[in-house]
């Protein structure tokens, strides 16, 4: 399983409305990507001081790495992506994406 994780900095004028659209958007992919899982979305609740100002973050899980792929260049993925940096701040230097390797036991 992968398990696409996503760290973003909101701008300060993005409302919890927009914030919640994007997050549907990302969802509403689940219809066509075959092996993409629900999407978390959530604030950074860590005490820890290292968010380094990302202020939210997802993850999506996916079954193996095609699955994962196929959702990378789907056109949906890139209209939705195209929406979530418009409301990050710096755009793409508000994003960080880390994938990682998740072995069931």
């Amino acid at each position: 399983m992968i398990r696409h994780c996503v760290f973003v900095k909101f701008r300060n004028d993005v409302g919890i409305g927009e914030r919640k659209a994007i997050h549907a958007d990302l969802e509403a992919l689940r219809q066509f990507i075959d092996g993409m899982d629900h999407v978390h979305l959530s604030a950074n609740v860590s005490p820890e001081p290292f968010g380094r100002g990302f202020t939210h973050g997802f993850t999506i899980d996916f079954r193996d790495a095609a699955s994962r792929d196929a959702y990378l260049v789907h056109e949906a993925h890139q209209r939705a992506g195209a929406r979530l940096v418009a409301a990050l701040e710096g755009g793409i230097e508000g994003l960080m994406v880390f994938d990682l390797e998740v072995t069931q036991m």
